[in-house]
């Protein structure tokens, strides 16, 4: 299905990213309950609690959704320090929103993607490989098309900026909830980039 992937940091640390597993319960939750509000404010596919954890870890099916983590060393313990979803289909609401500007999503042929990676390990050039990893495991799966989960915020100018050096494309902005405005942006998958 999806084979892991190993890389090493800047920094010298080694990092094993791998689709989740029902034993990884306990370190999901803390990496739930770690994240900054910083992070959740722009991240906000579920909730962050020991509760969705376990809930995850116990309903895992790769043939609707990929979880993966990225997992290191930190302070001698093995701890996740990224979760990327990678969603086989396209919800009803983000295809209504693509359709209004003209784009048909196709839940058979397209996916979606939120990304979180843990505040300290930020910047240190994990993101775009766990990324372009994603896509190769998209792409086998014959996807044609990624889109992001709900959007991003118009305020996260830092994830926007991530997503266009990836090669996401703006498509259309949209307010949700009251007060807070996001970008719709999407990859062509069939493009090499």
């Amino acid at each position: 299905m999806c084979a892991a992937m190993e890389l090493r940091l800047p920094s010298g640390e080694h990092v094993l990213f791998r689709p989740l597993r029902a034993e990884d319960a306990a370190l999901l939750g803390e990496y739930f309950t770690s994240l900054t509000r910083e992070t959740t404010r722009f991240y906000g596919p579920h909730a962050f609690d020991q509760a969705t954890a376990d809930q995850l870890c116990r309903s895992i099916n790769y043939d609707d959704t990929i979880r993966f983590v990225a997992l290191t060393r930190v302070d001698g313990r093995e701890r996740i320090i990224a979760y990327f979803i990678l969603v086989l289909g396209t919800s009803e609401s983000d295809g209504k929103r693509y359709s209004d500007v003209g784009i048909l999503l196709d839940p058979a042929q397209d996916c979606t993607f939120a990304p979180s990676v843990r505040e300290q390990f930020q910047n240190q050039g994990l993101g775009t490989p766990l990324f372009r990893h994603v896509i190769h495991v998209a792409r086998r799966l014959g996807r044609r098309k990624m889109v992001l989960m709900g959007g991003v915020q118009v305020l996260n100018t830092r994830g926007i900026h991530f997503y266009e050096k990836q090669g996401f494309q703006r498509v259309g902005g949209f307010e949700g909830p009251p007060g807070i405005f996001s970008q719709d942006m999407e990859l062509n998958l069939l493009l090499d980039s």
